[in-house]
């Protein structure tokens, strides 16, 4: 583990909650510290959503999409091929089902083929259906060129996405995106399976008002919240307040067995208990056997698990998922230790000082993203991966970026846009994803590009590894009971962290396990705690060390214990 600052999260020296409130003072400093600002924000029932008054076109796309279901007109919903996209797709393929559509179809883009978003060549695809609503999901706000065709031949476009817009809007029928100039709505951070979700509530509204539903079986949106917690978790977008309302009572339903077939197989075949699933596990386990199908061979698999009738059919394909997981999981490693070697080869160049850029022809397009995201762990560095385009575009490199928390990389992008035009092909993303297109002859040119903007808006000290906690445990709070009520108090996940604390422990026992993480015996106030380092060798003769940690608790062989999670180490003297 590499040497890191470690930090208490800074906490109001009076607490936000008060004192009516019965939240423990553990969780009051971990709440506050997140900025949670009035026990509202702990309200985690679905009367506390947003409302969809305010998220822009909603109610356009709501009877857009009314009209099509009662006219049985055909709908084709285009997605993305991550999890998020996936999600989406599945989310709204069965919901419009429900409703009573009767011609409903999706297809999602081969990436390494067609690329991202609602291209030409995409629209030119989906016209052989004879569609009369496309409904995007997770992506088009940058589809300018695709909706202008679809426009052309008479096809209504919905655009359901998150992303950031640029400065041109597609002239689509609706673009319902929270992100949109002038949008009210409160959660800019909301997935595109949460904008689907939003409005496939609206379309549900607007055919109830119509009187459509009255005679039909009951829709209860509430049951798709597995895809909405998987889709959210998945895209690793921030857990503002809806968000998590979102996910916690998707993790409810999913945990109570009331999710679909797909979804069980995958948490079966990744080792997880359905009754103890929380937002680690959708994030490190299924959500990664899903995004598999999209990064080495074609989304539709994964949409296929999640829109499986059964549990035969899904296990089967749940089962082929886990083989493209395991086959990912080589690949990346190959690449991220070739990523690491060309690193330390320049290691001295001014270029890498900021901003990092790494190509090798051999790539997998569909794994730089991992790439990207292990080195800027290494580094503490924002970090773009490249890999050929393909035969699509044989004289392009696709790249994948992930950033650093205090750089927002879409912006940095689209400063390079401007100050270099033509350098980048295309490009879009969050704060801290993207993804971007380059002649592949401009690599070196981008690289230094890259490296100078970064330059420009991150101070040098901010590449400095620092590790945020909520501080020391007395000794009555590290208990199983605590690690407990922590978990139950989530859900945890990105700009709203899992506790992790700081303390300095004897280190009585140490072994390693499966090769590459350490278990050892920690003691501290005359206890004794086992606890366990992922990624760590031998400390050998150490007898002191200070730990950043996680309380959890192990049920290993069905007995409950406490475990420490040690995510940082550092020995002293």
């Amino acid at each position: 583990m590499p040497d890191v600052g470690v930090h208490a999260r800074p906490v109001p020296a009076q607490g936000l909650l008060g004192d009516t409130t019965d939240v423990p003072a553990l969780l009051q400093r971990i709440y506050t510290s997140r900025g949670v600002t009035h026990t509202h924000d702990l309200q985690l029932t679905l009367d506390a959503l947003a409302t969809p008054a305010t998220l822009p076109d909603c109610s356009i796309a709501a009877r857009r999409l009314a009209d099509a279901v009662m006219a049985g007109e055909r709908i084709l919903i285009v997605g993305d091929f991550d999890a998020d996209g996936a999600t989406s797709v599945a989310l709204a393929m069965s919901v419009l089902a429900a409703l009573g559509a009767e011609n409903v179809s999706f297809l999602v883009p081969n990436r390494f083929e067609f690329g991202y978003g609602l291209s030409p060549k995409i629209v030119e695809l989906a016209l052989t259906q004879a569609p009369a609503v496309i409904v995007t999901v997770d992506n088009g706000v940058s589809s300018i060129a695709g909706v202008a065709l679809a426009n052309e031949h008479g096809v209504d476009v919905v655009i359901t996405d998150h992303h950031l817009p640029g400065e041109e809007l597609p002239a689509a029928l609706a673009i319902v995106n929270p992100n949109l100039k002038g949008s009210q709505f409160p959660s800019k951070a909301m997935a595109g399976v949460g904008v689907i979700y939003y409005v496939m509530s609206g379309t549900r509204a607007e055919l109830r008002r119509r009187g459509w539903l009255d005679s039909r079986p009951s829709v209860n949106l509430a049951d798709w919240l597995d895809l909405v917690a998987l889709g959210t978790i998945a895209d690793v977008v921030a857990l503002d307040h809806n968000n998590r309302i979102l996910v916690y009572q998707g993790l409810q339903r999913i945990r109570a067995g009331r999710c679909r077939p797909g979804f069980k197989a995958l948490c079966e075949i990744a080792g997880r208990k359905l009754h103890r699933i929380d937002a680690q596990d959708l994030g490190f386990a299924i959500g990664p056997r899903l995004n598999a199908a999209g990064r080495l061979d074609d989304m539709t698999i994964g949409i296929r698990c999640l829109l499986a009738p059964d549990a035969a059919s899904a296990r089967e394909i749940a089962t082929a998922l886990d083989e493209l997981n395991q086959m990912r999981r080589v690949l990346e490693q190959e690449m991220v230790s070739d990523a690491e070697l060309i690193v330390a080869g320049r290691a001295d160049e001014e270029h890498d000082r900021y901003g990092v850029c790494v190509y090798d022809p051999s790539w997998h397009q569909g794994i730089v993203g991992i790439v990207a995201g292990r080195l800027r762990e290494k580094l503490h560095r924002p970090v773009i991966a490249f890999a050929e385009a393909g035969d699509a575009a044989p004289d392009e490199l696709k790249g994948s970026a992930r950033s650093v928390p205090q750089l927002h990389i879409r912006d940095v992008l689209d400063a390079i846009a401007a100050r270099y035009p033509g350098l980048l092909v295309n490009f879009g993303g969050h704060a801290m994803a993207a993804g971007m297109s380059i002649k592949r002859v401009h690599l070196e040119r981008f690289t230094q590009a890259f490296n100078a903007a970064v330059e420009q808006v991150l101070p040098l000290d901010a590449l400095s590894p620092v590790v945020l906690t909520d501080g020391s445990l007395l000794a009555e709070e590290r208990t199983l009971e605590v690690a407990r009520r922590l978990a139950s108090a989530g859900p945890w996940g990105q700009q709203f962290p899992e506790p992790s604390f700081h303390d300095e422990f004897e280190l009585v026992d140490q072994r390693v396990v499966g090769e590459r993480h350490l278990k050892m015996v920690l003691k501290k106030d005359d206890r004794l705690f086992d606890a366990i380092a992922f990624r760590q060798s031998s400390l050998g003769d150490i007898k002191r060390v200070a730990a950043v940690y996680k309380l959890q608790e192990n049920d290993y062989r069905d007995t409950c214990t406490l475990q420490l999670v040690v995510e940082h180490l550092t020995a002293l003297a």
